[in-house]
């Protein structure tokens, strides 16, 4: 007879197998980048690399043995990282840590000119590194631009701008640049870039379940990559954005509290990846030759995603003019 002990020791071991299957059987859903070509004699550089998505994404290039610069503001983080990595690869690439604050030109141009003097080439740039905190907190870059607009989109569209003579030495060479399915939330007035409006409602009111902010500058990223795509047609350098989907980072440490994790246990379950399942696509559009010369594209789980957002070709004229001149005025509207 089986003691009522063992029953109900059984009972937890159950459900969790039950939970595993059924978490295997939901991440049968999201792809996976097959292409294990070797890419040594290639140089990656990710902004944000020494944590979630970015890091995962460095491991699996050091894996094929690219060479992976780590674009990180804390340069301790950077170099911590690229030791735990060695340990689990110690055959793996090579891994070089750099500082880069986003949130600084300063710090931007004097990364870029430390890059163009240690490589003569740059094969893959990788706008990896993104900010969300919430709009009541009233954050700011160095310059003075909201937090969210000066370094999720500004930071990297200087960075890019400045960096694009190195990554024309090594085509075929990509960019590629991190958005999010949240890009289809945001909005771009214009009249508001540094979102004050939504800043000082959150101060009375608290911020909502979406950011603003950081849909915005998800939607910036979009229209940057669209229009850097048709600035470098037939150049040998291809642009395009991805979407990790819902991960398990630090990215919204703000925002979820762990009683959310209770409480969101069952959407968590079917929907959150880990940052390594996230990392599949980024390492799909950086790496796959499957997608050599296409450009302007939104990759989703290793395939061609189809926005549902109506782009504006006046929009993305005009939001790369106004960065043009907000990043040469270095000053906020």
């Amino acid at each position: 007879m089986v003691s009522s002990s063992v029953m109900y020791a059984a009972v937890p071991i159950s459900v969790l197998v039950a939970i595993g299957l059924i978490r295997r059987w939901r991440s049968r859903a999201w792809a996976k980048c097959v292409s294990n070509t070797c890419l040594r004699g290639k140089t990656f550089l990710i902004t944000g690399a020494n944590s979630g998505i970015g890091l995962e994404t460095a491991k699996a290039l050091v894996r094929r043995k690219g060479r992976v610069i780590f674009a990180c503001r804390d340069i301790n983080k950077a170099k911590a990282a690229i030791a735990d990595i060695r340990k689990q690869q110690p055959n793996g690439g090579e891994m070089i840590p750099m500082q880069l604050d986003l949130s600084s030109f300063e710090s931007i141009e004097n990364f870029v000119e430390v890059i163009k003097a240690a490589f003569n080439k740059i094969d893959v740039l990788i706008n990896n590194a993104g900010v969300v905190v919430p709009l009541n907190r009233d954050e700011k870059t160095k310059e003075g631009f909201e937090l969210h607009f000066g370094v999720n989109h500004l930071g990297h569209f200087y960075l890019t701008n400045l960096l694009l003579e190195h990554l024309k030495k090594a085509t075929p060479s990509r960019i590629v640049v991190l958005s999010s399915t949240l890009h289809e939330r945001g909005k771009i007035d214009f009249d508001d870039l540094n979102i004050r409006k939504d800043i000082e409602l959150a101060k009375k009111n608290g911020t909502g379940r979406h950011n603003p902010g950081y849909c915005n500058s998800k939607l910036m990223n979009v229209y940057f990559a669209r229009a850097l795509a048709s600035k470098l047609r037939n150049t040998g350098v291809d642009v395009n954005v991805c979407c990790p989907g819902f991960c398990a980072t630090n990215l919204f440490r703000y925002s979820i509290k762990w009683y959310h994790y209770v409480f969101m246990a069952p959407v968590m379950l079917f929907f959150m990846k880990t940052a390594k399942q996230g990392s599949e696509t980024v390492v799909f559009c950086a790496s796959d030759h499957s997608i050599e010369g296409k450009s302007g594209k939104f990759y989703r789980n290793c395939e061609e995603y189809m926005s549902k957002h109506s782009f504006d070709k006046d929009v993305e004229t005009k939001l790369w003019e106004v960065s043009e001149e907000l990043v040469k005025a270095r000053k906020p509207l």
